[in-house]
């Protein structure tokens, strides 16, 4: 089973999709890692594993536990961490959290959320030898500032922006980029405009991949569902009725069995 590297990825633009999806533990990863691509350690874990309205609270050493995790459970799949909201603010800080992802665990790269402003900033985490994926359109790290999640792209004006910084991220030396909630034209507008790959969700079909949070995919997580989300299985339900039938047994004396028993 051949690691799947930065090289391989870029190989992939153009020419064939990327597949990416959420994990926040080496069990998950380890069921993904045959068939992703890459295998992104979201700080989506805030919603859909700590149960909590939005992305924000997470720290460093949250992200790294979880990144750790995800790590020992993948042989192929290329590992890319989140940097959670506060853990960048400046060029220093971000240097500072970078290495301690790098030095704590083995993931393969990491992603930030940003705007122009934080153009400096990416240029010197690539300088310094770290592989970066920028975040750009919809940045649920921005939603109690923006009031909400909205998609990006609507305006003509806003079009212009993100295709312009789409590219100056590419000049600042970021190896990939994960469009969110933006207009599938424009998704497909930078995708042709930049030489690095893009990573769609929301994004519409021209990306180069597409990712979604695992428990959104497989039915786990239902308090809402987005626009962008394809349900892949019931796996809430099976769950359940699995859980049910295991209670069942327990209270009925049917589990252990004699041949269950020592």
């Amino acid at each position: 089973m051949q690691k799947i590297t930065l090289q391989t990825l870029q190989a992939k633009k153009s020419k064939e999709k990327i597949v990416a999806i959420t994990a926040y533990d080496a069990l998950m990863a380890g069921i993904f890692d045959e068939f992703a691509e890459i295998i992104l350690v979201g700080d989506s874990l805030n919603m859909s594993f700590n149960a909590k309205n939005d992305t924000l609270g997470l720290n460093v050493e949250q992200m790294i536990y979880h990144t750790h995790a995800v790590c020992a459970g993948v042989k192929r799949a290329f590992v890319l961490a989140d940097m959670p909201f506060g853990s960048y603010q400046n060029t220093k800080s971000a240097l500072k959290n970078a290495l301690k992802f790098y030095a704590q665990t083995p993931c393969d790269a990491l992603k930030l959320e940003v705007n122009e402003d934080k153009i400096p900033l990416i240029e010197s985490l690539c300088k310094e030898g770290f592989a970066i994926m920028a975040h750009i359109g919809l940045q649920p790290q921005f939603m109690r500032g923006e009031g909400g999640y909205k998609v990006k792209g609507k305006e003509e004006g806003e079009k212009a922006r993100l295709l312009q910084l789409a590219k100056d991220l590419e000049s600042a030396g970021a190896f990939g980029l994960l469009l969110e909630g933006v207009k599938s034209d424009l998704g497909a507008q930078i995708t042709q405009s930049v030489k690095i790959p893009t990573i769609g969700i929301g994004a519409g079909a021209q990306c180069d991949g597409q990712i979604l949070v695992w428990s959104d995919a497989f039915g786990f997580f239902d308090a809402f569902k987005p626009k962008f989300v394809r349900t892949y299985a019931n796996g809430k339900a099976f769950l359940q009725e699995a859980m049910k039938r295991y209670a069942q047994d327990i209270k009925n004396g049917t589990f252990p069995s004699e041949k269950e028993s020592y």
